[in-house]
């Protein structure tokens, strides 16, 4: 059986290029060892990663990516100025050096939903190279510590006093954490639809969680906003409670986001 991860960055020169560097692959088999454990693989490509570019406006434009349990997520933002400029993630599967992602969601073209990609890479240490680009990425962590790292869907939220139940269908709303980076992405699988993203970085200690947010898609005023909750895992799930930015109360359970193969559906 095959482990599905998430490899980022590829999946932006994938969009971008959509075509093989047969140079890279020449490297690739002739300087570097594949990997032939998938679970090494696996464990060495998760956490966050970065990298930047430039628009036409010269602006650097900051590009972060969470690889966690199956799934990614990546956005570019203006660090500057808050403005968001685009994300996208969905799942991955990886056979060696190649790299298969299966678009879930994109809010710059939604017709990309649904359709798999591959792309050829190259891991160096904490440094990833993607075929038919010329970005480094480097590592921001590596995903492995803490007590929220992982993919979690949305399925309960207490309103009026009663904790309602769900379970997720074609309406999803992730939040994918690395040790230090969260992002939380509201999208349809069926339809396409991208409701919105935000994210940044966090931490989790002593049963607080806090969020500084850097890029929101709907409101960049946001962006700066520091915002902490009280969480505890109980049976597996993620309860995360508190005052929303709005100053209402909020009480929402959070539960991982489990790749079909690994359980067994």
């Amino acid at each position: 059986m095959k482990t599905l991860i998430f490899l980022p960055l590829l999946a932006l020169s994938i969009l971008i290029t959509g075509k093989y560097s047969s140079h890279l692959k020449d490297t690739v088999d002739s300087n570097h060892k594949f990997y032939t454990d998938e679970s090494d693989i696996s464990k060495a490509i998760q956490g966050a990663w970065t990298s930047s570019e430039t628009n036409e406006a010269g602006e650097k434009i900051t590009i972060t990516t969470i690889v966690m349990d199956g799934y990614l997520a990546e956005t570019l933002y203006n660090e500057k100025t808050g403005a968001f400029v685009r994300t996208f993630g969905g799942s991955w599967a990886i056979d060696k050096n190649l790299f298969m992602i299966k678009i879930e969601f994109s809010s710059a073209d939604s017709t990309a939903v649904g359709t798999t990609k591959e792309q050829l890479f190259d891991l160096k240490g904490d440094t990833i190279l993607f075929e038919g680009s010329d970005k480094i990425w480097t590592r921001i962590d590596s995903g492995q510590e803490g007590d929220l790292n992982g993919a979690w869907l949305i399925t309960g939220r207490k309103r009026d006093g009663n904790m309602v139940r769900r379970t997720p269908g074609d309406r999803k709303t992730m939040k994918i954490l690395s040790s230090s980076r969260f992002q939380w992405i509201a999208f349809n699988t069926a339809t396409g639809k991208f409701s919105g993203t935000g994210g940044g970085s966090y931490t989790a200690e002593n049963g607080t969680y806090t969020e500084q947010i850097e890029f929101f898609s709907r409101d960049n005023s946001r962006v700066g906003a520091k915002l902490s909750f009280q969480y505890e895992v109980i049976e597996n799930e993620w309860h995360h409670s508190g005052m929303s930015s709005k100053g209402a109360p909020i009480y929402e359970i959070w539960s991982p986001r489990i790749m079909p193969e690994k359980s067994n559906e």
